[in-house]
């Protein structure tokens, strides 16, 4: 039977919305504090490994081909690329989490949907922007100013993260590697494989290249998890790198994608609201301003331009 497309998001929607927002945010936080015991790096190698073996069997019930040839000619070129573009935003990501705080290094991630908006225009025409969506982008980027020159010129960790500039560049460069991966779904033949085989290239190349990552950064590796480190990343596998992600490419397929992506900005909120509570990390004014320079920027980015009004009767 074909999908059924809604116009509105429905109770079920939004609290799919809520859940994934939340875990999202939580998740940073999980995996700052299971940096005691397991590297940042050497986690998204276990946890993404773990994740392919899901999205695997995942593909097998459901029916999808994993071949090549029943992909468009030249499509699994783009589906590396897609790949290796995804696994060098968690490469960033989890590295960044030594220098800087989870909550911090969570607001330049989300800068992705910024870069989608400068970068997508260029190869799809009809993406072009609008005035109101140069206002949201003039938002966004005094907001990332914002935040970027706290870090610069004290960053609210203090002496605790003496290179704390370095993790917000770093998170800011994983929201520049997610919105050239979603450039790369949009606009080349890997958009007509199905989601699922989509995922699969993402978590399969990250749980290949990654472990050279972990080895180049001289991170020990240690299969000796205590059962705190072991719910953490099978958190981090089955949930994070599979169930949330599953239940994302679900609603796009059903749902308005503009105001699905309202919510997304719910998730730099939830991991300062964790990483205060867990990790005692500090809610400064100048990040909660630029958190919200950002989320305005970019819903104004991705508003729907208003209907043109029905002509007057003569």
């Amino acid at each position: 039977m074909p999908t059924i497309r809604k116009t509105q998001l429905d109770p079920l929607a939004i609290a799919l919305l809520l859940a994934c927002c939340m875990f999202w945010g939580f998740q940073q936080t999980l995996v700052k504090a299971t940096m005691a015991e397991v590297p940042p790096v050497f986690q998204a190698c276990v946890r993404f490994a773990v994740s392919s073996v899901a999205v695997a069997l995942w593909c097998r019930w459901r029916g999808v081909r994993l071949g090549f040839a029943s992909e468009p000619a030249g499509a699994w070129r783009f589906g590396l690329l897609a790949g290796l573009l995804f696994a060098a935003e968690f490469a960033c990501i989890h590295a960044g989490l030594e220098y800087t705080l989870a909550s911090r290094l969570t607001v330049f991630l989300y800068s992705a949907p910024f870069w989608v908006a400068l970068l997508l225009p260029r190869f799809v025409p009809g993406e072009r922007l609008r005035g109101g969506q140069w206002l949201g982008l003039g938002c966004a980027f005094a907001g990332l100013a914002l935040a970027m020159g706290e870090g610069l010129f004290g960053h609210p960790a203090g002496s605790a993260y003496p290179l704390g500039w370095f993790g917000d560049a770093l998170g800011l460069l994983a929201g520049l590697m997610w919105g050239l991966t979603t450039v790369v779904i949009r606009t080349t033949p890997f958009a007509r494989v199905p989601p699922e085989k989509q995922l699969l290239y993402q978590v399969g190349v990250s749980a290949a290249t990654l472990p050279l990552v972990s080895w180049v950064l001289g991170e020990p590796w240690s299969f000796r998890f205590s059962g705190f480190a072991t719910g953490s990343l099978l958190l981090q596998a089955v949930v994070g790198g599979f169930v949330s992600y599953l239940a994302w490419m679900w609603m796009l397929g059903r749902y308005p994608a503009t105001r699905m992506s309202v919510f997304v900005f719910l998730t730099p909120v939830f991991a300062l609201l964790f990483s205060a509570w867990w990790l005692g990390e500090p809610l400064s004014a100048g990040l909660l301003g630029a958190m919200a320079l950002v989320g305005a920027g970019i819903v104004l980015v991705n508003r729907p331009p208003r209907a043109l009004a029905k002509p007057a009767a003569v």
